[in-house]
């Protein structure tokens, strides 16, 4: 591992977090709809929300409110919710663990069951379980979340009553929505492993070490396994950032007071410090796991950091 090595991805890491904060700004001011309209009463006059629209800065050209932004984000000053009137770093700090909590579960579902289930399966191509995994992942992969979650619910608190069907507390609130998110993810990253698997298998180094006498379960777990799990770190990345990010369908779904379900609030409201602050930590959260990603990529194999 080379220190210009991770010298380049940290600037691209910084490129990548300035657009993210350029573009949510100027989408979200694109967005019809006034915050201060949404803030006050209806009976307001045009006096009483032009008053307040002054008093949030919304009334000054869009570079200096961007200015204005920039200024606070380097200090670590995400601004005030324009809906809550409370701190945004405030408002992230209370629901990012339970997010957290949600994606790192659902992660360690998914994985738990796709890595193995994909080896195998690629292992034994054309086999009874290579096709039955194809068409359970498949299968998964094309459920929309919000069907399956909806169909969990009926199941397993509507009929069974072994669960609840949604909010936040205990263990058994957890069941439900780390489940519906770790399916999509689950179905993906089997098929990909698999796919990496049959790769893998058709490289010199595999008949090598056939002909050296090596069983098969050798060759599988010291040889295919190592070279087929790098693709799946990429993918498990990605899949992680975006499930910390906020899972917005599966958390409005279940009302898990997390990032999602804030994000649609606020998105509602017009509440534009917030949004702004959930995006760039979102952002910062794709930065941090993708820089992790290829730390791992460096370790699983070294030629990464002398190719790139």
């Amino acid at each position: 591992m080379t220190g210009r090595f991770l010298l380049r991805r940290t600037l691209q890491a910084l490129i990548v977090l300035a657009g993210a904060s350029i573009i949510s700004f100027v989408i979200l001011r694109m967005i019809p709809g006034d915050p201060a309209v949404l803030m006050l009463p209806e009976s307001a006059t045009p006096q009483e929300v032009q008053a307040l629209r002054s008093s949030m800065g919304l009334d000054r050209p869009v570079w200096v409110q961007y200015g204005t932004y920039m200024k606070q984000m380097v200090v670590g000053n995400f601004g005030v919710s324009l809906s809550r009137g409370v701190p945004v770093g405030k408002l992230l700090v209370q629901h990012l663990p339970n997010t957290a909590l949600l994606a790192v579960t659902a992660e360690v579902i998914a994985l738990v069951i796709s890595v193995p289930l994909g080896l195998m399966a690629g292992a034994r191509q054309n086999s009874l379980f290579d096709y039955t995994t194809s068409v359970i992942t498949l299968l998964g992969q094309s459920v929309p979340t919000f069907w399956l979650g909806m169909m969990l619910i009926l199941v397993f608190a509507v009929i069974l009553h072994v669960v609840p069907t949604s909010g936040f507390g205990t263990w058994k609130h957890l069941i439900l929505p780390s489940v519906t998110l770790a399916v999509y993810n689950l179905a993906l990253t089997a098929r990909l492993m698999r796919s990496s698997t049959l790769d893998a298998y058709n490289n010199d180094y595999v008949r090598t070490a056939r002909a050296k006498g090596l069983s098969e379960s050798t060759v599988l777990f010291k040889h295919v396994f190592r070279n087929a799990v790098i693709p799946t770190i990429t993918m498990v990345g990605l899949d992680f950032g975006s499930l910390l990010g906020g899972a917005i369908i599966t958390e409005t779904l279940f009302s898990w007071p997390g990032l999602g379900f804030l994000t649609v609030q606020s998105i509602f409201f017009r509440d534009y410090p917030v949004v702004q602050g959930l995006v760039f930590l979102s952002a910062v959260t794709f930065v941090v796991i993708n820089l992790i990603v290829d730390v791992l990529y460096a370790v699983v194999d070294p030629r990464i950091v002398v190719d790139s």
